[in-house]
């Protein structure tokens, strides 16, 4: 718990190796070559084994100790500290040797990068995220949760009977196991239905409170995202029959996500009140995207998503055919649209990346008019517990804010 970061400067030295640290952390730096040698070249860009870390200044003396133990104690030298206003100053022998603001560097170390993508993918995207980086304008992730995220909703239910929930599986798909472990862990009894057991007729629907459609790549998604599941549901009586009757009953949900989102999209007209929900086409930055985004709960019928209305959650994205359409250009249907999109500011954006695919209005997560059926690109699932982020605010607890979802599927059922 005592380091904050870490980065080897065997690329480009000392100097490449904190800018990297500062473009990375979003902040100044303040640096004193003098502790490296008495030629400030040598001191910036030696490639010699080596590395910088940072710690908190209070820890120091624990640090020290620790390095002290080990030997290392006459290795290690002081070199600066980070800083608020947005420069990048390194001094040797008193005197600055270089300055220049983050912004600026970030912009040049990003280029090749940009030149690339403006070749290579959609040339519109790649000038957005160009121009929030050589601005300076992204602050980064800034959660906001308005409830708490500790707080076992469904605790008074759990300790009788666990309801099932079929985690249905198709050709590809491979995020069952998240899945039901979310489910389990909110009070269900989690099984494992692949769709060739209710094709032939081995498992039935009727038997389960809820099913879950889950991500992935069905069919390799060679018949388009989630339309080759669909359709091995649309043109199976058995299979077809099935899911309507299921839909219909007033006493049961589900939930479909990613490729499962695809899928149950493509159902709309089986599913009642789901009339007005788009169809999932490839990104608009024509390439697959796998990030963790921004997304804000929006006031809805949807049962998963009650009581967090407001909240602003980072929460996993991967996938390459997300961008919601209603064909032909039309309207976007917000009556029965749960999660979208927004920048760091809170705003709704269609801007890349951070709306990662390019859907109108930021759309990512839709609903069905009663609230029982719900569909989102979003992967909650990869983020119930908060050791399942890359990043997190340090005050949230071992529960990430997206658990509420499935305990709120759990206390639904009563």
């Amino acid at each position: 718990g005592l380091l904050h970061a870490y980065h080897d400067r065997s690329d480009g030295g000392v100097f490449t190796t904190l800018c990297e640290m500062a473009l990375a952390g979003g902040t100044g730096l303040s640096i004193d070559l003098d502790a490296l040698g008495e030629s400030p070249l040598a001191a910036a860009f030696a490639e010699e084994a080596g590395a910088v870390v940072q710690i908190g200044a209070g820890r120091r003396a624990e640090v020290d100790a620790i390095l002290a133990r080990h030997g290392l104690e006459a290795l290690v030298h002081s070199l600066g500290h980070p800083t608020t206003d947005g420069m990048i100053r390194f001094r040797h022998g008193g005197v600055g040797v270089f300055e220049a603001d983050r912004a600026s560097l970030h912009g040049a170390w990003h280029e090749t990068s940009y030149r690339m993508q403006s070749l290579r993918d959609n040339p519109e995207c790649a000038e957005e995220q160009y121009e929030s980086i050589v601005t300076g304008s992204d602050p980064g992730l800034r959660p906001s949760v308005g409830f708490d995220p500790q707080e076992d909703i469904a605790a008074p239910l759990i300790g009788g009977a666990r309801p099932r929930m079929a985690v249905l599986r198709e050709q590809g798909v491979n995020g069952q196991n998240e899945m039901a472990a979310a489910f389990d862990r909110a009070g269900f009894e989690s099984v494992d239905v692949h769709m060739s057991d209710l094709s032939a007729g081995r498992v039935s629907l009727t038997d389960f409170a809820g099913i879950t459609a889950c991500g992935g790549f069905s069919y390799g998604d060679v018949l388009g995202a989630g339309g080759g599941w669909a359709r091995s549901i649309r043109f199976n009586e058995r299979t077809r029959d099935e899911f309507a009757a299921f839909f219909a009953r007033a006493d049961t949900f589900s939930l479909g996500v990613c490729n499962g989102c695809q899928m149950l999209a493509q159902l709309r007209d089986l599913i009642p009140g789901a009339d007005n929900w788009p169809t999932f086409v490839r990104n608009r930055s024509e390439q697959f995207e796998a990030r963790l985004s921004m997304v804000e709960v929006l006031s809805s019928a949807s049962l998963f998503l009650a009581g967090m209305e407001g909240s602003r959650l980072p929460v996993p994205v991967a996938h390459g055919e997300g961008c919601a359409s209603w064909g032909g250009g039309g309207p976007v249907a917000m009556d029965t649209v749960a999660l979208r999109y927004v920048d760091p500011w809170g705003q709704t954006t269609e801007t890349w990346p951070w709306n990662p695919n390019g859907s109108p209005c930021g759309v990512t997560g839709l609903t069905s008019t009663d609230g029982r059926v719900t569909i989102m690109m979003p992967h909650p699932e990869r983020a119930f517990r908060t050791v399942q982020y890359s990043w997190h605010p340090p005050e949230w607890g071992a529960d990430g804010p997206w658990l509420r979802m499935f305990r709120n599927a759990r206390r639904w059922l009563g």
